[in-house]
This record gives structure tokens, sequence and C-alpha cells, in this order.
């Protein structure tokens, strides 16, 4: 089982990379380091190789790393507890995924012509307009909370009707206790680096090379949390909003806008207060719901 443990996670991890870089393919969008033409040359398909392994072994590891060795670590006791986490640990996968980017983006189009001016693109970031489109984030971000929050108090409310109150989480997760204690400064950082970093790779990156489909299933599982079923339905609903607003306005900028707001509402309105309202309303269906909030 340990070894199924350590081992499944890797190939897991290389088949998604082997999926993202069929995807390309198939789309056409196939970088020019990684397009070997037949009468170029063995030197030439030899370096066409080698970087494009390179590439594949990068996103292979930021996977394991990011997605699939939480799920291998699950409840063996090898996971470090949030509330032993360090503030530097809440920015580390965030630091990685963009290291992730730049050497992705260097072994994909460095020395290709014009590959200076392709990043804003491929990533992205192009378009007009941006103070317009950070609008509809901002509004895309207060909407979709409101829809999240419906939905899982509709959610709550059926679990608690059919299993009755036993059936709803009994405590907030225990990294909750660390976000709460953060400082403001600390909890604006957070939300704009989850913001900006994952809808960069997720939906800037990820989206248009291996579709809607794949790259919500990894945000979800990179945010899947054992025993936290409440996370997961909100987290797939904010995916898929994230997605449509990129597929609506050719760019991320609404969906960093919109992941932003809705974090900033979590991490500096809605936990604080309901765990302070927590801590004076033990149990019952009131607590329950509380407790529910705090879990997205």
């Amino acid at each position: 089982m340990d070894i199924l443990r350590s081992i499944l996670p890797v190939l897991m991890a290389l088949g998604v990379s082997l999926m993202i870089d069929a995807q390309m393919r198939r789309r056409g969008l196939l970088p020019p380091n990684f397009r070997a033409v037949a009468a170029a040359g063995e030197s030439v398909a030899r370096r066409v190789a080698f970087l494009r392994t390179a590439a594949l072994t990068l996103l292979a590891f930021v996977f394991w790393l990011g997605v699939f060795a939480p799920i291998g670590q699950a409840d063996d006791g090898t996971a470090p507890l949030p509330t032993e986490l360090a503030v530097p640990d809440l920015f580390a996968l965030h630091v990685v995924l963009v290291v992730t980017l730049a050497l992705w983006y260097l072994l994909a189009f460095g020395g290709a012509p014009g590959a200076t001016t392709r990043w804003v693109s491929q990533f992205g970031l192009g378009g007009d307009g941006i103070a317009r489109e950070i609008g509809i984030g901002v509004v895309a971000g207060i909407a979709g909370w409101f829809a999240v929050i419906g939905l899982l108090l509709l959610v709550a409310l059926v679990v608690y009707l059919l299993g009755g109150e036993e059936a709803l989480p009994a405590q907030p997760p225990p990294v909750i206790t660390l976000v709460v204690a953060l400082p403001i400064a600390v909890r604006v950082g957070l939300s704009l680096s989850a913001g900006i970093v994952e809808e960069l790779f997720f939906r800037g990156f990820l989206q248009p090379r291996c579709g809607v489909a794949l790259s919500t299933i990894l945000f979800v599982l990179a945010h899947l949390s054992y025993e936290q079923p409440f996370l997961l339905i909100g987290v797939s609903l904010l995916s898929v909003l994230f997605a449509a607003l990129v597929l609506w306005r050719q760019n991320i900028w609404a969906a960093m806008t919109a992941h932003t707001v809705f974090d900033a509402i979590q991490l500096l309105f809605v936990i604080p207060n309901a765990i302070r309202i927590l801590e004076r309303e033990e149990e019952g269906l009131v607590a329950s719901v509380l407790v529910v909030l705090s879990r997205l």
C-alpha cells in the first residue's frame, strides 16, 4: 500500500502531462521548439526531443507536487498539519507554479522568432480594456460568492433534512485556525497570489491547451481536502465560473479578478466572522451552517 501511495501519484502526473502534450498537438498549439521538421536533420530532432521531454518532465513534477502527491499522503501521517505551516508555506506552491510557467515558456519558445513578444498572448494576458475586464471580474467575483454560498447552504439544508445534524461537519478545518490569525496584509497577499497565479496556470496556461474539463478537474484536485465535501462542491462551481469567464472574455483578467475578490471576501470577512459567531454558537443547525461557510 505504501508503494502504491508513492508510485500512483507519479504515474498519474506523467499521464496528465502526456495528455496535455497530445492535446496541444491536436489543437495545433504545439510551440515552435517542440516541432521537428523531417528535413531539419538529426541534431535538430534530438534538440526538439530533449526540449519536449524536459517540458513534459517539468509539468509532471508540478502536477505531482501540487495535485497528486497530497492525495497519496492523505491520512498516512506524513503530511504536515495545516496549523503547523509557516506563512511562507502558504505561498510556496504559487512560487513553484510561476517558476514552472517561466521555465516551460523558455523551453517551448526560447530562441524562436518573436518569442519575446508572445508570452502575453500565450498566457491569456492580452486584450484591450484591461480596466473593463477587471470591473467585470469584480462583479463576477461578488456574484460568484453569492452563487457558491447559496449552493452550499442549499446542499447543507438537504443533508440536514436527510441525515440530521450529525451528517453535517461538526467543526471548521484545522487550517481555519491559521487563516483567521493571519495579519490582514498576509490575507490580502494570499488572495492576490491565489487569484493571479492559479488563474495564470490553470486558465491561462492549461485551459487553452487541454480544455475546460481537464483543467477544471486538476484545479479541483489541487484544492481537494479530505473529509470536506462542501469544499469540493464550492471549488468545482468556482472553477466552472472562472473557465466560463475566460471563454467569454478571451483573456484571464476577469477570471483573475473574480478569483481574487472571492478569496478576499472569504479571508477578510466571512471566515473571521463565522469563527467568532461559532465560538458563541457551539451546536445546532446555525453552527453547522457556519462550519460549512468556513470550509470554502
